[in-house]
């Protein structure tokens, strides 16, 4: 195989399939790399031809090549796109769920036949242990990985299905892996590796520089809309792109650009599909200049001449910013890319994140901070954003963004960088930003004394120093290489080699302060105790739930606890599926009483035009810890309660407090066996009954009701077996 590789022509190949005369970057050596058998790693941002990189070897090597990708519109586009080369179909295939039982045999036959080159599948389809046979019927050229960064949590679109694919390609059998993603943080980089097992894996990475672009942040204000107008106005003619977070938003915002003489139209997932179309041909042919659109509605519009791309809202996180400001400017020529920011929108999406697994809580809080950083940094943005992805940007301006072109006044921080780093190293390199900023701060926070930390010497060493100053200090210590973010580790702070060569001889560290940005855009947030985000669709949950709590005799919270409804009216679920990742609702209670209230939610969004947040993709409630999991088996196998806590090594009220949480998260539990054991039958039916009739489930009101005849232990025995039968 490996002579007929170098030998290839292959920019005639190129020109013979593709029509292109030479190829882009590394596109040549990486082809050949996966002709020799080698497997390969490709870090290219998006639009700078990665697809080619599996397409043109696929055609001259041996066998069929089996791509890897999650998005089902993207496979149809590509196999129509590389069936159009050829006078016979089926070059391509592809196999996923959209498929009919006879569409499936064809793509099987023309497999088998050896006329298919190349077969795209959902990473679903190559996992079902029902085509094992089917793929092992056949000679694989390789393997090609697409979007490869949805194998790490800390990519922006993390499906556990490609956690699979390397235990599944073993199965199938061995041929080379090319693995592709436009997502290069350090992180993200090394989980693709380790879980294809491709660690020798050649590596070619493209720069993610786009000197083209000109990157600014402006505060949002009120007036956010106006400002937007403007700068439209003074960009007559030019096309580009809005970026906003709800459906609502993009409605609104089109409508008024189109009052104030803009070509404008809206584009997000709840359009229909005929519209969409219509609206993207018009953006392609220039009858319209700009596309309102939502974030989550990923763009398949590859336009060459957008000139500007805005932000209403902040994005979740600097790679998804990175990827919608590339759609600017792809042809080299201006591109103009603006993110307003406020701390409200900030908070907003912190809100969104809430009742998420707390893992996933904190990768996405994380996200969010770098986001935060990046707006509020005063340094060059291009330094910040190629940072992230892993690069190094050698110019101290880049003249093509806000703080560049109006740059601040630095200020000396040799000393602050000092006191920093002997911080960090105090604590042993083992906590994040905030805690660090806190400790040289001297602020006795309960985390900080539980670590006794506040008893160290170097506790408060900063507490003389402008407050605002330590933010921008550590930032930039970064971006200067004397401090290290261990990705791997969750963010905690670490000094490298540099930064200990620092402390023992400090030189000048100028920095630039961080922007304030005031939070003047505080306008209609409602005060109170709103944990929910939509207080309307609330009390409307809470009367419906009145209504079927009366209807069939039980308590209200019997049905759906408080905390689940909150969790309703922020996350807005409206299937059964949806309702069952909501805080305390298991697969029995969404079945016995969620229709109502996911066609309450569903009218609700419908009418009020609300984008749902995308990241109800199915996901199941957070890994039950060990703890959890080995208490329910125990009281399966009706192990006396006691002793469940003795093996734990906790106390009764711990166990208690455990087996509450299962509970109230929607498991059932059966504990007669103990409660038969320990109470008297009547006792029983007395607590039950009380349960039955109250309104509430709380402890020291059941306790204050039932009086002395009955201890806390009892009653809340009880509570357990009532919770899990009622109301599970």
């Amino acid at each position: 195989m490996s002579n007929m590789t170098y030998n290839v022509n292959l920019t005639e190949k190129l020109k013979h399939y593709f029509g292109f005369d030479s190829f882009k970057g590394d596109q040549e050596a990486i082809i050949r790399a996966l002709m020799s058998g080698e497997n390969v790693f490709v870090l290219m941002p998006t639009g700078g031809g990665k697809s080619l990189c599996y397409q043109l070897p696929s055609l001259l090597m041996e066998g069929t090549a089996i791509v890897v990708s999650p998005l089902i519109a993207l496979m149809k586009n590509q196999v129509d796109a590389v069936n159009g080369i050829s006078e016979d179909g089926g070059l391509a295939h592809y196999l996923n769920s959209s498929l009919n039982k006879s569409a499936i045999q064809q793509v099987m036959d023309d497999v088998r036949q050896g006329k298919t080159k190349l077969l795209y599948v959902a990473p679903e389809s190559l996992n079902k242990p029902e085509n094992l046979e089917f793929f092992k019927s056949f000679k694989i050229s390789f393997y090609a990985i697409d979007e490869a960064h949805c194998i790490s949590e800390w990519g922006h679109d993390f499906r556990p299905e490609y956690r699979n694919l390397r235990p599944t390609i073993d199965k199938i059998g061995k041929a080379p892996v090319i693995a592709l993603t436009a997502t290069a943080t350090d992180k993200v980089r090394t989980d693709i590796k380790k879980n294809l097992e491709i660690m020798d894996a050649r590596e070619f990475k493209s720069s993610f520089n786009r000197p083209n672009l000109y990157y600014e942040v402006r505060p949002k204000t009120k007036d956010i809309n106006k400002q937007i107008i403007l700068f439209i106005r003074q960009h007559p003619g030019k096309s580009g792109i809005i970026y906003c977070l709800s459906r609502k938003t993009v409605e609104e915002l089109a409508a008024d650009l189109q009052a104030n003489d803009i070509k404008a139209a809206p584009y997000h997932a709840g359009l229909d599909s005929a519209t969409r179309s219509q609206t993207q041909d018009d953006f392609l042919m220039e009858r319209i200049d700009v596309i309102v659109a939502t974030i989550a509605f990923g763009m398949g519009i590859d336009k060459p001449d957008v000139r500007f791309v805005l932000h209403y809202d902040i994005p979740k996180s600097l790679e998804g910013y990175y990827q919608e400001t590339g759609r600017a400017g792809r042809d080299g020529g201006e591109g103009i890319c603006i993110a307003f920011y406020s701390y409200k929108d900030l908070r907003k999406l912190e809100k969104f994140m809430e009742g998420k697994p707390v893992a996933e809580q904190d990768i996405g809080k994380q996200l969010l901070q770098e986001t935060a950083a990046y707006a509020e940094s005063s340094l060059c943005r291009r330094k910040i954003l190629l940072h992230y992805f892993g690069e190094d940007y050698p110019k101290d301006n880049c003249e093509n963004c806000d703080n560049c072109l109006h740059p601040k006044e630095k200020i000396e921080a040799q000393e602050q960088l000092v006191v920093a780093l002997e911080a960090i190293l105090a604590l042993k390199e083992n906590f994040r930003q905030e805690y660090v900023i806190d400790f040289i701060k001297g602020r006795g926070t309960d985390d900080i004394v539980s670590h006794h930390h506040n008893e160290l010497e170097e506790f408060g060493s900063g507490e003389d120093f402008n407050e605002k100053l330590w933010s921008p200090v550590i930032w930039q210590a970064i971006i200067a290489g004397y401090i290290k973010k261990d990705v791997e580790s969750y963010g905690l702070l670490k000094v490298t080699a540099a930064g200990r060569r620092f402390v023992k001889s400090p030189h000048s560290f100028m920095v630039v302060m961080d922007t304030e940005f005031k939070d003047e855009y505080d306008d209609e947030e409602p005060q109170g105790s709103m944990a929910a985000l939509d207080p309307e669709l609330y009390d409307m949950l809470v009367s419906l739930r009145k209504q079927v709590a009366k209807r069939l005799g039980l308590a209200p919270y019997v049905i759906f606890f408080d905390a689940s409804l909150e969790q309703m009216a922020t996350m807005y679920p409206i299937t059964l599926q949806e309702l069952q990742n909501i805080q305390g609702i298991g697969v029995g209670k969404a079945k016995k009483y969620g229709a109502e209230f996911c066609a309450l939610i569903r009218r609700h969004c419908e009418e009020n035009g609300i984008e749902r947040p995308e990241e109800f993709r199915v996901k199941t409630v957070a890994k039950k810890s060990m703890l959890k999991v080995k208490i329910i088996q125990s009281i399966d196998r009706q192990i006396a309660l006691d002793d469940i806590a003795t093996a734990q090594g906790l106390d009764f009220d711990e166990l208690l407090d455990e087996i509450e949480a299962i509970v109230y998260s929607g498991t059932k539990l059966n504990i007669d066996y103990f409660l038969d054991d320990v109470m008297d039958e009547e006792r029983i039916d007395d607590i039950f009954d009380y349960f039955m009739e109250s309104d509430t489930d709380d402890l020291n009101t059941a306790i204050e009701e039932l009086g002395g005849d009955y201890s806390d232990t009892d009653i809340r025995l009880v509570r357990i077996k009532f919770l899990s039968e009622v109301a599970n």
